[in-house]
């Protein structure tokens, strides 16, 4: 088969090899999926700069979530067959021809459902899910502030925060993604490099605090919003991509420093949480866990309650180009990469 190795840190134009590897085989408790179009993230973007620790060593395969059709299935797998066109979170291997997943992260989807909308519903809305239900316990009438609203997980945590009756604040980047975040329904859009968030939602709220934040940036954005929290509010960190706009490590030390330092006590006389998830470790020792949420937004979106956006759709062959454009922060939705039957020349970045 072959599969889109990562073979150098660095540029995406000389950071990728599309080479031709054994086909992998399947456990008992796996499936192997022909790749009909796989996803494209923040996270793989991380792990072509060298910055994402839980990367495997290169030559990596990256890739989280994968669509197609089920070619195989190992001795424990049931309710599945071979045929059936499934979603499915990978946990590196997505940049193939084939994918292997365990049997809980392989949901069946019908056919009628758009590859774009099955590969954001497999990471993007059921991280957004995961982090709005099962760790902020999302209410009706919470005041909630998204960060990075514009992205995939952004996307869906605003349809899902906005099908819970909330309040929704969005921050974002560029006029654009203000007009993007409009359609999706947030009713303060905020451009974060035009105007300071914590004024403008204190404008807003007055002496009120926000319930929940979800935040992907880490650093002093953080920092900045623990202090918007009412009582009874709580923070979910759950990226750091401002990681990403330095190259020093002492530009990555300030990042970390900007965090602030914080103690149970703080919590405790504020009442006041900070919530941080690692979808990946979720996945490895709680496999049940991100299989009901998959389940769940799967549901959703066949009712029409949550609607994926595709923001990008490329050619495997076009793999620098999609990495660039996600790296841009131009991106809104989810990046998609289509299957490799649009490939009849192994090539090399």
């Amino acid at each position: 088969m072959k599969a889109i190795y990562l073979v150098k840190y660095g540029k995406s134009n000389t950071a990728f090899e599309i080479r031709e590897v054994d086909t992998p085989e399947v456990s008992d408790d796996q499936v192997l999926i022909k790749v009909e179009a796989f996803g494209i993230n923040f996270a793989d973007v991380m792990a072509r700069l060298g910055l994402y620790k839980g990367a495997p060593p290169l030559p990596a395969l990256l890739g989280y979530e994968v669509v197609g059709h089920v070619e195989k299935f190992g001795s424990n797998v049931q309710n599945i067959k071979v045929g059936d066109r499934v979603s499915a979170m990978t946990h590196f291997g997505g940049y193939a021809e084939y994918a292997v997943a365990q049997k809980e992260v392989a949901c069946v989807i019908p056919e009628s459902m758009s590859a774009g909308t099955a590969v954001a519903l497999a990471t993007q809305y059921t991280t957004a899910y995961f982090l709005s239900h099962n760790m902020a316990n999302i209410q009706e009438g919470d005041k909630v502030l998204v960060h990075a609203a514009a992205g995939g997980v952004g996307t869906a945590l605003v349809q899902m925060a906005l099908h819970k009756k909330c309040l929704v604040f969005g921050t974002c980047s560029s006029s654009d993604k203000i007009d993007y975040l409009r359609k999706n329904g947030v009713h303060h859009p905020i451009n974060y490099l035009e105007k300071d968030f914590v004024s403008e939602i204190r404008t807003i709220l007055g002496t009120g605090g926000l319930d929940i934040i979800f935040d992907p940036v880490g650093g002093l954005s953080v920092r900045k919003g623990y202090k918007l929290l009412g009582a009874g509010g709580r923070l979910v960190s759950y990226g750091v991509s401002s990681m990403n706009r330095t190259k020093s490590i002492l530009g990555k030390i300030r990042v970390l420093a900007q965090f602030g330092i914080y103690h149970p006590l703080q919590f405790l006389s504020n009442s006041r949480g900070m919530i941080g998830v690692n979808m990946l470790k979720i996945g490895e020792d709680n496999p049940e866990k991100v299989a009901m949420a998959m389940k769940a937004v799967i549901a959703l979106a066949q009712n029409g309650i949550i609607k994926p956006f595709v923001g990008g759709e490329f050619k495997v062959a076009q793999m620098a180009e999609a990495h660039e454009y996600l790296e841009s922060r131009k991106s809104m939705g989810k990046i998609v990469a289509v299957s490799y039957t649009h490939l009849t020349l192994p090539t090399i970045y």
